[in-house]
């Protein structure tokens, strides 16, 4: 399948806005490729790439970062992940790309909008709060590659120190970008509806978004140094809203007209 030129400079252009992202914040690239990507093309074709490029970030990242994390957010997570990405991916392989995109719309702009919220409101730490955000932060990595963004949320909201979130989410984000790999893997050995999951037109995305990330976050490390973080924080989700609400618009728009 032939891409249009066109289409490869918005994954590029996509890649760098997300990468400045993640050169700030340390988190929250593959949720705003997929965001602006699913607008254009099949999710299931740039998930895979973003994870992959997520977990290379993180990976250089990880020496300096990992003796913050917190132990008991961590341990969760991962254990949500291993139950739950092989549910997600699974959705990811067979659903219809215009459902797809209505799903994915609607998680990214629901988990924004609770990032906004919990910026003014602390939730209690508890098992339950711990359990119930590995398994949904499991799921919607292997679905929608968001499940970094919906961990970070709730860490957040429950009042985690900064350096603690930091060192949490890179440390999470290699198992869970690179388990969900894995099964995507996998789901692409099996029957015909998963056999894009990791095609060629996948690696094509991976070398255009990965040429837009590093670039994104040279950017993003030197441009925001010294930035109000909070107001910056505002403008990304902000923009994530933005953008996932055209996506909902376009799904919903084609629903319709079927």
């Amino acid at each position: 399948m032939t891409i249009a030129p066109t289409v490869l400079l918005v994954g590029l252009l996509v890649a760098a806005a997300a990468g400045a992202v993640r050169g700030f914040a340390g988190f929250g690239f593959s949720a705003l490729t997929v965001a602006g990507m699913s607008l254009f093309v099949a999710p299931s074709t740039v998930v895979p790439a973003a994870l992959a490029l997520e977990m290379l970030a993180s990976i250089s990242l990880l020496r300096s970062t990992a003796q913050h994390a917190d132990r008991d957010w961590l341990r969760w997570l991962v254990a949500g992940h291993a139950l739950f990405v092989p549910v997600g991916v699974a959705l990811l392989a067979v659903l219809p790309d215009t459902l797809l995109r209505l799903v994915v719309g609607i998680v990214l702009m629901v988990t924004a909008a609770g990032l906004r919220i919990s910026a003014r409101h602390r939730i209690v730490r508890s098992r339950t709060l711990l359990i119930a955000t590995g398994v949904i932060s499991g799921l919607l990595n292997g679905v929608a590659a968001s499940g970094g963004v919906v961990a970070a949320m709730l860490m957040t909201a429950s009042g985690m120190p900064p350096a603690a979130l930091r060192g949490t989410m890179i440390t999470f984000l290699v198992f869970g970008a690179g388990y969900t790999l894995l099964c995507a893997a996998v789901a692409s050995t099996g029957a015909a509806p998963a056999a894009g999951l990791l095609g060629s037109e996948t690696m094509l995305w991976g070398l255009v978004l990965g040429t837009g990330m590093l670039a994104g976050i040279r950017i993003g490390r030197h441009l925001f140094e010294g930035a109000d973080p909070a107001r910056f924080h505002g403008f990304v989700l902000n923009l994530l809203i933005f953008i996932s609400g055209l996506g909902v618009a376009r799904a919903a728009f084609d629903l319709a007209g079927n």
